[in-house]
């Protein structure tokens, strides 16, 4: 027979599906026999059951009912015994709980075990003996053994019966603790002449069907008259007692009188109670004292009721109930079962997410039997009631794995029991991981270096990013960004290894063309989808020493002899002319140095070690050459040094004739550029015709210093037009700008050409043809070869001067 009642749905914030469902069966049913069909009543497919693994969680030593995936049957293994399981309790049930998983879903089962009439009623003695006085007064109570039946309703202990019965009547009497009290009344005065023994048939009768008795032989001697009974002070006594007391202890006293003397008027007292429990573990004095003669439980039995017997020599009695409450104390530990639990669960779990359901028991009663569970410290985890004694573990904030990738929670339950007691469990729980960390470089920019000239290919730096997260989420890729250097693509600068982040050179730099150039890193992970981030790295290309030193001025050629004029009457100290050279590398790879590598007499001519600067030595005198020939090396100051060298012709001469036949001779210096004579020719032309089509003279002479400074550095080396700036000469006068105009007046005969010169300078330059046989043709103004610069270059130590002004003297072209 099944009884089933589906009592409540919940969810109780949780993801979990709490339910409850009860049945109803007889004791002592075989095993195997069926309890309930929890799938159909539930209403749950089979496959649900076989998937969630579906099991029985009863927190008992022992386990009567089992569970059949496969037909979601509830059946009994093993035979239940009402009486052994809830001994005479009116209402016995076997509670437990049905746990499922993916998703945890808990069901509570109450089966109650309902009685059959399987037990007689039973007296501890099989007879009793009675010694009554024939002086009994009719009324006189004679208390009987008690019967005790462990079937409990209309299956328990219903009546007694007597017989025979002339002499003696029997009265039943209902007690609080559902018991009957049996009383055998003298309704009949004895005569003990007649009949000195009597023997009489108690018989005990339950309700079952088919009904079930116990007897007991009562065995009666009539006595010489007693005429008093011995009277309880107190009907009832109540007292109470620990449940940790030791055998022995005093429990309470009864007493009763008797107002016989003699023997007839000593009272012995017994326990009369028929339960074999009891009369084990109570014991009375002779004097009356009610002592504790074994261990009682509170979890057992929270009461006892005993009746004491006060027995005078002459067989009267009387009786007294003493009702003894056990007090509780707080001797059991909260029991804690874990129902379901999970292992892992992932880092993006949201807030209240079930981690595990447990169910916690304390058998001790009111606060003694109260329970609060906590976990051990402060996490991201909470304990919350579900119901009754469940319990669910929930996460309580976001988690992050790679704050903590475990957690050992240990929930506690504590009872509120003086002193407290608590029992612990630990669950550890994996945090797995999720692709929520972007990798992260270990600087918020690079920079790195690397010498010019390098080899293709060379190793740069390495960039290096970091993933919090784990495995493949943790594992960085690093990608060239595309970006573009000067119009041209950044891959084709540089490389990037995906897997190390080392960044190498691609191409061979040269600093003159780059000095720096900057491109974007990104790192990204192997999550799905992938993170990541970016990083900037500047490259900055360091020089090296690879250009040689570039002499400006004086300018080589081929095509003619280009000198600078000394007055014999040139002091000490006298400016002849100024190197001027520039190198195109940078910091101390451009420091030039000046010296004087050869010369005609080195004794007239020093050079400055540091801008360059040719002056006299000592007076010019009437004995030095005309002709001096200085041969002037520009250093630079790299590792290793480069240099260049320059030929300086120099004319010792007060004026243009004397001087002009001996510079014809001059040997040609076979470095001098070829091309000098091509941009002379094209010079004259220019200025020729600026002079004949221009009518603005501003317009005109600024036109001309922009083509003469032309002229000068539109040459083949590789280099910057440089500008040197004003410098001091010696001599005090300060920076030497000057102008200078000429008007030449060109025949087809050269015996008529004209020159006319505009203002003289401090220092003169001789141009000669080689090539010419006659004499000077023309003498042409005074210029200056390099014009101011707009905005002056970065410069070494060694300061490049400005030109002097010197006067020409053109050839016949």
């Amino acid at each position: 027979m099944k009884r089933e009642v589906l009592s409540f749905f919940s969810v109780l914030s949780l993801p979990a599906v709490l339910a409850q469902i009860s049945y109803s069966i007889p004791e002592e049913m075989p095993k195997g026999s069926l309890v309930g069909n929890v799938a159909q009543d539930f209403g749950l497919d089979v496959k649900r059951l076989q998937a969630g693994k579906a099991r029985i969680h009863t927190g008992d030593d022992a386990e009567y009912i089992q569970l059949n995936r496969e037909r979601g049957l509830l059946t009994i293994k093993e035979k239940i015994d009402r009486e052994a399981l809830c001994k005479q309790g009116t209402l016995c049930a076997l509670h437990f709980q049905i746990a499922l998983e993916n998703p945890i879903e808990i069901i509570s089962v109450t089966v109650e075990i309902t009685d059959i009439n399987d037990n007689p009623p039973r007296f501890e003695k099989e007879e009793r003996r009675f010694e009554i006085s024939e002086s009994a007064i009719v009324g006189s109570k004679f208390l009987l053994e008690k019967a005790a039946d462990l079937d409990i309703g209309l299956n328990g202990l219903q009546s007694y019966t007597l017989q025979p019965n002339e002499n003696f009547n029997l009265k039943v009497h209902g007690q609080s603790d559902g018991s009957k009290k049996v009383e055998m009344i003298l309704q009949k005065p004895l005569d003990r002449e007649k009949q000195e023994l009597m023997s009489l048939l108690l018989t005990a009768i339950d309700g079952g069907a088919p009904q079930r008795s116990g007897t007991m032989q009562i065995h009666i001697t009539v006595l010489d008259a007693n005429d008093n009974a011995p009277v309880f002070s107190q009907a009832v006594y109540k007292a109470a007692v620990k449940e940790n007391s030791m055998k022995g202890t005093l429990i309470t006293k009864v007493s009763a009188s008797d107002a016989d003397k003699g023997s007839n008027g000593q009272i012995s007292y017994v326990i009369g109670n028929s339960m074999a429990d009891n009369s084990k573990l109570f014991h009375v004095t002779e004097d009356g004292h009610v002592l504790l003669n074994g261990q009682i439980d509170y979890e057992i039995a929270k009461m006892y009721e005993i009746d004491v017997e006060a027995v005078d020599q002459g067989g009267l009695s009387d009786s007294a109930k003493v009702i003894i409450d056990v007090a509780d104390i707080n001797d059991n530990n909260p029991v804690i079962n874990i129902i379901s639990s999970s292992n892992s669960i992932g880092e993006n779990s949201k807030p209240s997410t079930v981690v595990a359901i447990m169910s916690v028991n304390d058998p001790d009663s009111e606060e003694n039997g109260k329970v609060r569970c906590a976990i051990n410290e402060k996490m991201l985890f909470s304990i919350k009631t579900a119901s009754n004694n469940l319990y669910s573990l929930v996460t309580d904030s976001e988690l992050d794995r790679e704050t903590a990738s475990e957690y050992n929670i240990t929930v506690t339950c504590s009872d509120e029991g003086v002193p407290s007691l608590s029992s612990s469990v630990t669950l550890t729980l994996q945090i797995s991981d999720v692709n929520d960390n972007a990798p992260v470089f270990e600087r918020s920019s690079y920079e790195a270096y690397i010498v010019e000239n390098n080899t293709p290919g060379v190793s740069i730096f390495t960039v290096k990013a970091t993933d919090a997260d784990w495995k493949q989420n943790a594992r960085v890729s690093y990608i060239l960004e595309d970006s573009s250097v000067n119009g041209v693509p950044v891959s084709s600068y540089v490389s990037v290894s995906a897997d190390s982040g080392v960044i190498h050179a691609v191409r061979s730099f040269d600093y003159e063309q780059i000095k720096d150039f900057r491109f974007c890193v990104k790192a990204q992970d192997g999550g799905s989808p992938p993170l990541s981030s970016n990083v900037t790295v500047k490259i900055q290309i360091q020089d090296q020493n690879d250009n040689p030193p570039q002499v400006l001025y004086p300018v080589q050629t081929a095509g003619s002899v280009v000198a600078e004029m000394v007055p014999r009457s040139a002091d000490v100290g006298y400016l002849v002319t100024k190197v001027v050279a520039v190198d195109v590398d940078s910091g101390q790879n451009a420091w030039l140095s000046y010296k004087l590598q050869k010369a005609t007499d080195r004794a007239l001519f020093e050079v400055g070690s540091q801008n360059g600067e040719i002056r006299t030595v000592r007076q010019v005198t009437e004995k030095d050459l005309l002709k001096q020939r200085l041969t002037v090396i520009v250093e630079d100051n790299g590792h290793p040094s480069r240099s260049a060298t320059v030929i300086v012709n120099v004319a010792v001469a007060d004026s243009f004739p004397e001087v002009l036949s001996e510079f014809t001779d001059f040997p040609h210096d076979k470095d001098y550029n070829d091309n000098l004579t091509f941009y002379l020719v094209l010079a004259l032309a220019v200025v020729s015709f600026l002079f004949i089509t221009c009518l603005v003279v501003i317009i005109s002479v600024k036109i001309y210093r922009w083509r003469q400074s032309r002229i000068l550095y539109h040459s083949s080396l590789p280099v910057i037009p440089y500008y040197p700036p004003r410098y001091s000469d010696t001599l005090g006068t300060g920076t030497l700008p000057h102008t200078y105009n000429y008007e030449v007046c060109r025949t087809t005969d050269s015996r008529k050409s004209d020159c006319k010169f505009g203002r003289a300078g401090s220092q003169n330059v001789l141009i000669m043809d080689p090539s010419s046989t006659g004499t000077m043709q023309r003498l042409q103004s005074e210029k200056s070869i390099l014009d101011e610069p707009d905005s002056p270059l970065e410069s070494p130590p060694s300061p490049a001067a400005s030109l002097s002004p010197y006067r020409s003297l053109m050839p016949t072209l």
